[in-house]
């Protein structure tokens, strides 16, 4: 079986110039403090929406002592989380959807094909494969460790309605 040719072609992209630090993710995802899964963008291409970005993985990571004592896996999710904030990220900064934030809509033909562990840096792309504004992306994915692909699919994103949910929120407190 020949190997699966990646999104972006990683060896044209330069990973010590950064597009996007963690201040400049801010400004398009919501997450904070431990659900903070990338470290920088380091590609963003408007003619076919792919993205490059990567999280470094450390021994100070909120899931390390648990998942699993004495041997760290990065658990699957986790690594979906990265992926997402990565699409978020590219649906934000070129505003396809016309959404304050996106959100989890699906996933598809998702398989882990290796483990990510404390010490790696987990490189994560997508490339944008439909939009519906103001209802949907879908975007292919892969990640990346080492050159090798350890998760890959495919990633629906909808608009969060951030109105609705605080409403509901203050409603909710109010009982």
């Amino acid at each position: 079986m020949s190997e699966k040719e990646f999104l972006v072609d990683l060896s044209q992209i330069d990973f010590s110039r950064p597009l996007a630090d963690l201040e400049e993710i801010r400004k398009y995802n919501p997450q904070r403090f431990e659900m903070e899964q990338l470290t920088a963008v380091v590609y963003a291409n408007e003619q076919d929406f792919s993205c490059v970005g990567y999280k470094d993985v450390t021994d100070n990571e909120f899931w390390g002592r648990g998942h699993m004592p004495g041997l760290p896996l990065m658990p699957g999710v986790v690594i979906l989380e990265s992926i997402a904030q990565l699409c978020s990220f590219v649906t934000q900064k070129y505003d396809l959807l016309g959404a304050d934030i996106v959100g989890f809509g699906g996933l598809e033909e998702v398989r882990f094909r290796d483990s990510v562990l404390p010490g790696d840096r987990l490189i994560v792309m997508c490339r944008l494969s439909k939009v519906r504004r103001g209802r949907m992306i879908v975007c292919d994915f892969q990640a990346v460790v080492k050159n090798k692909i350890v998760a890959e699919g495919v990633l629906k994103g909808v608009p969060i309605p951030v109105a609705a949910v605080r409403e509901f929120m203050n409603k909710r407190q109010e009982k």
